[in-house]
């Protein structure tokens, strides 16, 4: 959140709240043959291309993981889920990134992977055009592209795996802020990841629409900031709003850094229980907020498994048992089956919102 340990979300401190990302996708777990009619995946197909549902899985495959950022708590998270998942396929797992999320930092690691012939490549997007060109020279080298939290173009990569549907995480933070807030309503600031994240934008663009309904007509958006899925900026950022909006009544944080981080600053500050927080973040590292009165509430879907489709969807791709059409369906271990989408996305599935009542029951 990158619900940014990022989306994102980022990115964002282990803190995440269930959300959803770019237009409505269907993912259903499903049993039967791969169908291979509908429209091509996220470009990586070609007309001529056939999938073989009954192929086994390549043994030795080379999966890389590209985060946006490492050492950040989100990724750490879902990159584990990845390197569980190739360990079952006896593949090679490796993860590789920059240490800022900036929109042309991955470059540079994805030229090294194609250069190294990986068989996958799992990433998280810090902009969707930037890294395109990289990623169409590691496709022609043979690499299948996955990208996960944030996407690409959907012309740079084979399939994108979705963390909850965009429409999903937007109405969820809304209606969270709104219902902290209470029925008398009040200015809101979005404090995001960095500006050129897919996922965040295309999130807090809903959140507009979904302020515009009559139940929300009390709430007014008032300013969108960018903490860059920096701790210590992100704070800057919190404290910065409050200055210049003295009425502020709530904040919208749908990344995990940016949301821990401004919790951590609010918990401190006399406006904690007075300036309401939600966001995407990690029961683990929101759980103390929620307890103590900082926040009421946030969301997150389950990030270890989002790494971890990711890194099966990669399989099926590299050993020809999808190509990324629609309707194609792939086994992803230990979570059963997943059909390919409209626009060669795969969604993982709804995502969950935490309170001082269930958070304990949550360990990531």
């Amino acid at each position: 959140m990158k619900f940014s340990p990022k989306s994102g979300a980022r990115r964002a401190a282990p803190v995440f709240i269930a959300l959803l990302t770019g237009a409505s996708l269907a993912l259903t777990a499903c049993g039967g043959t791969t169908v291979n009619s509908g429209s091509g995946g996220g470009g990586g197909s070609s007309a001529s291309a056939s999938a073989n549902p009954d192929a086994p899985l390549k043994e030795g495959l080379k999966v890389a993981f590209l985060p946006k950022q490492l050492n950040n708590s989100y990724f750490t998270v879902t990159d584990r889920g990845g390197k569980n998942a190739v360990g079952e396929y006896k593949g090679t797992f490796s993860e590789v990134g920059p240490s800022e999320a900036s929109a042309s930092s991955q470059v540079s690691y994805i030229n090294t992977l194609t250069q190294q012939a990986v068989d996958v490549i799992a990433t998280s997007a810090n902009d969707p055009k930037a890294i395109c060109s990289a990623l169409d020279e590691a496709r022609k080298g043979g690499a299948k592209v996955v990208t996960f939290d944030s996407d690409t173009d959907p012309e740079c990569r084979d399939l994108y795996i979705n963390q909850a549907t965009a429409e999903g995480i937007a109405s969820t933070q809304v209606k969270l802020i709104a219902e902290a807030i209470g029925a008398e309503g009040g200015d809101i600031a979005v404090l995001s990841a960095t500006a050129n994240a897919t996922n965040q934008n295309a999130w807090i663009e809903l959140m507009k629409k979904e302020l515009q309904k009559p139940e929300y007509s009390k709430l007014k958006l008032v300013a969108t900031v960018y903490g860059d899925d920096n701790a210590q900026k992100s704070q800057q950022e919190v404290q910065a709003l409050l200055q210049q909006h003295p009425t502020l009544k709530g904040i919208i944080s749908p990344t995990t850094v940016g949301v821990a981080a401004a919790a951590q600053y609010l918990s401190g500050s006399e406006y904690k229980g007075k300036v309401q927080l939600t966001g995407l973040g990690f029961p683990s590292q929101l759980k103390e907020f929620v307890k103590n009165g900082t926040m009421k509430g946030f969301a997150l879907w389950d990030v270890e498994k989002l790494g971890y489709l990711a890194a099966y969807a990669g399989a099926a791709l590299a050993s020809g048992q999808i190509t990324g059409a629609e309707g194609e369906k792939f086994k992803a271990g230990t979570l059963g089956e997943f059909k390919v989408g409209a626009g060669g996305t795969v969604l993982l599935g709804d995502p969950t919102v935490f309170t001082a009542q269930n958070v304990d029951k949550f360990n990531f």
